[in-house]
């Protein structure tokens, strides 16, 4: 059977969600690209065993998450040396509305790295959670994903919620 076509339907319609995902584990887009790259070819490598036990998304948001947490234990392992000067907004071509004036981009820009700096502040499940919440999954898709249970799922994403409107309101304080 050639996945091929199924492979390129699900990058094309999940793209977006999947560098999101990434961006959730890595803070560097250098390393946020290769940690994409590495779960496109997780994900390619993956498509012939999905049996359709659960939907293509949650199937296909497992594998993420999963190569989320590999590159999380391999990167605490090799610290990265932070270059000033060389951060990028790889996000900012999906995200982006190009009607709106610059001025207006630049705020909604910053909004989205505070939103992002603050998820990336959460411990590692209520992170998944959030994220893929914020994905439009289901309390049972994300429990599928995690191997969590729906109720667990939603204590745990109301707190997330609660802590990261909490480090944003700080955040906005502490700019007064």
């Amino acid at each position: 059977m050639n996945e091929e076509p199924a492979y390129q339907r699900l990058v094309a319609e999940n793209g977006g969600a999947l560098r999101r995902v990434a961006a959730t584990y890595e803070a560097d887009p250098s390393r946020q690209e290769d940690l994409l790259q590495e779960i496109l070819l997780a994900l390619w490598r993956a498509l012939p065993t999905f049996r359709g036990e659960s939907s293509e998304r949650t199937f296909l948001f497992r594998i993420a998450h999963n190569r989320g947490l590999s590159h999380l234990l391999k990167t605490r392992r090799t610290p990265l040396v932070e270059l000033e000067g060389l951060e990028e907004d790889a996000q900012e071509d999906l995200l982006a509305d190009p009607r709106q004036d610059p001025e207006q981009r630049a705020v909604e820009k910053q909004d989205r790295e505070r939103l992002l700096e603050a998820i990336r502040a959460l411990p590692l499940v209520p992170r998944q959670i959030l994220t893929l919440c914020l994905e439009g999954l289901s309390h049972r898709d994300i429990g599928d994903v995690l191997g969590l249970t729906e109720n667990h799922v939603a204590v745990q994403l109301h707190r997330a919620r609660h802590k990261v409107r909490a480090m944003l309101e700080s955040a906005a304080g502490a700019r007064r």
